[in-house]
This record gives structure tokens, sequence and C-alpha cells, in this order.
């Protein structure tokens, strides 16, 4: 009884060890396949993030730029209003919409800059520190959406891109009226007055409006841009 015992564990024990090194040598090929593929996951993301643009991509940003400046036709009515921030007030909306859905339609990194670059192109013959003033914007804010969201795959991203766009203007546009135009120490301080006013609460109660409606803007284009993708007119 007891041989027979020891033949049956002396069977068993290596037949246990050849099921564990199985089992060991499976859990390893399985750690190996998922490393790889986790790279391969990482290196398709990279890939993703930083996509070729094609041509109906182009076009279709630009569209969107020049439905800006269409419906931005107002500004050379305002230009001369001497308030802080009244020209993105004004602009907010349309310049928070139809970024939006150009970025939801070509969800790629610097589509914002190649929008802003077919705007500022008009800016650059009207007033040249605008343009800088754009291009430098859309960087930061394209630059933003790269850290955070790692591009605009989702919503949220375009939505934050359209909402900060247009009032990151504003810090720019202060240090030109207080910095950069101010070139005369006689007048120093007299253009951010005019354009400020006598009270600074009145251009932060306009930067705070600016804020709310370009998110109001960028929700608009967001829930546009699910519409027209529902009604199959604006295709991936």
């Amino acid at each position: 009884m007891l041989k027979e015992q020891g033949c049956k564990n002396a069977i068993q024990d290596p037949a246990q060890a050849l099921l564990e090194n199985t089992a060991e040598i499976m859990r390893y090929k399985q750690q190996v396949a998922a490393a790889r593929d986790e790279a391969h996951e990482s290196a398709e993301r990279g890939v993703r993030i930083f996509r070729k643009y094609k041509i109906k991509d182009i076009v279709f940003l630009a569209i969107m730029a020049a439905c800006m400046l269409v419906t931005g036709a107002i500004m050379p009515l305002i230009t001369q209003v001497p308030l802080f921030g009244i020209i993105e007030l004004c602009l907010g909306l349309q310049f928070s919409v139809f970024p939006v859905i150009g970025m939801m339609k070509v969800r790629k990194p610097f589509a914002l800059i190649l929008i802003s670059l077919f705007c500022g192109i008009f800016f650059a013959f009207m007033f040249l520190p605008m343009f800088v003033c754009a291009m430098v914007c859309a960087i930061i804010v394209e630059a933003l959406v790269l850290l955070i969201f790692r591009g605009y795959a989702k919503d949220a991203a375009c939505v934050f891109a359209g909402t900060l766009y247009m009032p990151m203007t504003l810090p720019f546009l202060y240090l030109w009226y207080n910095v950069i135009y101010s070139v005369n120490p006689a007048e120093d301080g007299k253009a951010v007055q005019a354009f400020v006013g006598a009270d600074p609460r009145v251009a932060v109660g306009i930067s705070v409006a600016v804020v709310a409606v370009c998110f109001v803007g960028s929700l608009i284009g967001m829930l546009v841009s699910r519409e027209l993708k529902k009604a199959g007119v604006l295709k991936k």
C-alpha cells in the first residue's frame, strides 16, 4: 500500500512540476504579448495624434475661417470704441462656434493654428499686431490641448480650445497698449486708460463676459457639429 502511494507521488510530482512550468511559461508569454501590444498601441496613439493632413481637411478649415471673417464683418465698426475687450466681446461667439466645428471635423493637431493662419492673413493687411497676437494665442492653446488632452479626439478638447482662443488675446491686447503702443513716456498709460476706462473693474467684467460668451459659443459649435454628423452632412 505504501509502495503504491509512493509510486503515485513519484509520478505526480514530475507531472505537477511540468504543469507548473507550462503555466509559468504561458504567463510569461502573455506578459510579453501584453507589453508588445501596449507598445504597439502607444505607437499607434502617437501616429493618431500627429496624422497627416489631407486637402479636404485644409479646405474645410479654410471654409470655417471664411465663415469667421464674414460673420465678423462688424469689427471695423467697433475698433474705434474706447472700451477694452469690446472686439473680443462682439466677435467671441462666431470666433468660438466655427473653430469648434472645424476642430470636431478635423481632429488633428494644428487645426486651430491653420484656422488662425487663414484668418490672420486678412488681419495682417489691416493691423499686423492683430495677426501676430492671433497666431501666438493659437500656438499657446494648441500646446495646452496637446498637453492636457493629447489632441482633439475628445469633444471636451475642442470646447476647451474654442473657449480659450479668443479670451487669450486679452492679455496680449493689454500688453500692446500698455508697453508697446505707449512708446512716448509723456503719453505712457493714456492708451490703456482710453481702452480700459477709469475703472479697471469694467475691463475685468468684460473679460469675464468674453470667456462666458466663448464658452457658450463652443458648446453651440459642439452641438451643431454633433447634429451635422447625425444627419450625415459632416462626415469623419
